[in-house]
């Protein structure tokens, strides 16, 4: 998704330094007219924008303060991660190295995928000052729609508001596979039930759109792996204890996701728990997709 990111800031004009761990990563955006970094703290010390999208909390920690990145920062310049993260990991490197020297910091996760990353049309949940987030929304208008950029608060509220969204989405996933998976094995037709739930109070975006090519081709969306839905599912998690919340439904949404990722490896599709439910069944859940269907 970052290489995506970085294409669409040179393509909105931006000058982009680029850094990864592989170097033929960024190719094409060294000849599209990107700038090469040696290191992570070569490419900080090199921008006034410091922009990391990573898998989770260790990676940024790696990049950041074991790295070099955050030192490097110069005075005034910012750090937005777009990184599906944890609040605390961020304020331990502000805390330790950017807000003692004049350097700012935006948490900026995304929704959308690596197609919304691909078409620039990202969604994007911006915590931070506010003054900052106006001041650079021009550079996030570059990776994402601009009706769905947000500014949602302080420092951390970007982080947690993806987190959320993650964990609702993981949610409706269980509790849809269990009731299809009920209502079928009981002996309802698969369509006519899905169409009855559409229809009446119970319905929801993942029902309706998310879990149509499942349904219909058996694609679990491997686009999304296991190993980072469970990331984000523990992350979720770890939040309602250090806040105070019980989290009971959410951390039995986890154990599912875990079995999942223990039955089926990491690289697995973030829908495989609907496997989990079929193979306990002995069904699979599919409707034949037909011309003109627009489930």
């Amino acid at each position: 998704m970052g290489g995506a990111m970085a294409r669409n800031l040179l393509t909105a004009g931006f000058p982009v330094t680029v850094h990864d761990i592989r170097r033929e990563a960024a190719a094409a955006h060294l000849a599209a007219g990107a700038d090469w970094a040696d290191s992570a703290a070569d490419c900080a010390a090199a921008v006034d924008v410091l922009i990391t999208m990573l898998p989770g909390p260790r990676q940024v920690e790696a990049v950041l303060l074991h790295a070099g990145a955050a030192a490097a920062l110069r005075p005034g310049s910012t750090w937005i991660d777009m990184s599906t993260s944890a609040p605390a990991t961020a304020r331990r490197i502000a805390e330790q190295q950017l807000d003692g020297r004049g350097v700012r910091h935006l948490d900026a996760p995304v929704s959308g995928m690596a197609k919304g990353a691909e078409a620039g049309t990202l969604q994007i949940f911006a915590g931070g000052d506010a003054a900052v987030y106006t001041e650079l929304r021009p550079v996030l208008t570059a990776m994402g729609d601009p009706e769905r950029i947000f500014h949602v608060g302080p420092r951390g509220t970007g982080y947690t508001v993806k987190l959320m969204i993650n964990l609702l989405w993981f949610s409706h996933l269980v509790a849809t596979s269990e009731v299809l998976t009920l209502g079928v094995k009981a002996g309802v037709d698969l369509a006519v039930l899905r169409d009855s739930l559409i229809a009446s109070p119970a319905n929801s975006n993942f029902l309706e759109h998310d879990i149509q090519d499942l349904l219909t081709a058996g694609d679990y969306d491997e686009s999304f792996a296991m190993a980072l839905a469970c990331k984000d599912l523990g992350l979720a998690v770890d939040l309602g204890r250090d806040v105070g919340v019980p989290v009971e439904l959410s951390a039995l949404v986890e154990q599912i996701y875990r079995r999942g990722l223990a039955q089926y490896g990491g690289p697995a599709g973030e829908m495989i728990p609907v496997r989990l439910y079929e193979e306990l069944a002995g069904i699979e859940l599919r409707i034949p997709a037909g011309p003109g269907d627009a489930r």
